[in-house]
């Protein structure tokens, strides 16, 4: 394949990484610049549960302009994954058996009101998979919450994937062999239209785009830093077949099943541009809710604890936008799994029509 236009992509995270492989297959040559090796797990791709929950992220606070992209990227990931697979990149673990959100009797009060945000201004067309649950009904779906629970409510249709394996499966896929040309551990100094610094040389370029996250706050008024931290586990004695948020007066913890009875856990979400360590009471939290799901969370060996800062906006809504010659798709918060593909693909199809 002749590869005429070349595209020099800052930041190698989800963003970076879905667009330079989308641009690869369509025969665009790719420059992807990072400043940490492409092995690196502690950036904000990976400290993530990679939940994909259009009408539950709608309840906690995100507007319909999160919600619009939400269902576009819904339609984007079996797609993009098939690809993936068919690429020989690896095979990412994907679900869409719902979410199931639960609250304990004395919270209540709590899951009323995150259905009636759920239901609030839906379109007909949705409201069916918002769905009441009873004790029986919930039993029936998780047979590790049966008893546990008086009732619950699912949201039909929502998703996870394995962020691990998906951040994996891109970098298999973004190889010379695809047109990709990787400088990992290689910070980007300065971005404009044309061309990418970095301390060793700078580099020429058709198309720049700057997709650095947080590393991007000199070159982006108002975008900051929100500390996400994440808690992984390992329990054979619990099954859970999907994604479950669990009500609490302070915040949602959500629980993430993956394959060999891993789960992925978080609910932290702090104004602090703090990149340290999580901290002890976190884990506390974390933990603590965890077992009151279920007594067995009790023997969980703990995988790890990660904390990372996610790139937001004040309208928590993700951007995308030119700016002095120099594309920047940023702010995606705790979106990114959720609507990423959306404008990735709004950039592609830019730049696919007008060379």
């Amino acid at each position: 394949m002749e590869r005429t236009r070349h595209v020099a992509i800052a930041g190698a995270g989800l963003a970076g990484r879905l667009l330079g492989w989308r641009l690869s297959r369509l025969g665009f040559r790719v420059s992807l610049f990072d400043a940490a090796p492409s092995g690196d797990t502690r950036s904000a791709s990976h400290v993530a549960a990679a939940m994909l929950a259009p009408l539950a992220e709608r309840a906690a606070g995100g507007d319909e302009v999160v919600f619009g992209m939400a269902r576009r990227a819904m339609a984007l990931w079996p797609q993009w994954l098939d690809e993936l697979q068919a690429q020989q990149a690896g095979t990412v673990y994907f679900r869409r058996d719902g979410t199931l959100v639960l609250a304990h009797p004395a919270d209540g009060g709590t899951l009323a009101h995150f259905e009636a945000r759920v239901r609030h201004g839906l379109a007909p067309s949705h409201l069916d998979r918002v769905q009441p649950l009873d004790g029986a009904t919930l039993a029936d779906l998780e047979p590790a919450l049966a008893g546990r629970f008086p009732g619950g409510l699912l949201l039909a249709g929502e998703g996870q994937l394995a962020n691990d394996e998906l951040m994996g499966a891109l970098r298999s896929a973004l190889g010379p062999q695809e047109g990709v040309e990787w400088h990992e551990g290689e910070p980007v100094l300065a971005l404009q239209a044309g061309s990418v610094q970095t301390a060793s040389a700078t580099w020429a370029a058709d198309v720049v785009v700057d997709a650095r996250g947080v590393g991007a706050r000199g070159d982006w008024p108002g975008l900051r830093g929100v500390r996400g931290e994440v808690l992984v586990v390992e329990c054979p004695g619990v099954t859970l077949q999907r994604p479950v948020r669990l009500m609490h007066p302070r915040y949602q913890l959500y629980i993430a099943p993956r394959p060999g009875h891993r789960f992925v856990v978080g609910a932290t979400e702090l104004e602090s541009q703090d990149e340290g360590p999580a901290t002890l009471r976190s884990v506390l939290e974390l933990g603590s809710a965890l077992y009151s799901l279920h007594p067995g969370f009790g023997e969980a060996r703990v995988l790890s604890m990660a904390a990372a800062l996610r790139p937001a906006f004040d309208d928590h809504r993700p951007a995308l936008r030119v700016h002095q010659g120099v594309w920047q798709l940023n702010g995606l918060y705790r979106h990114g799994y959720l609507c990423g593909p959306a404008l990735v693909d709004e950039l592609v199809q830019t730049l696919v029509n007008n060379p």
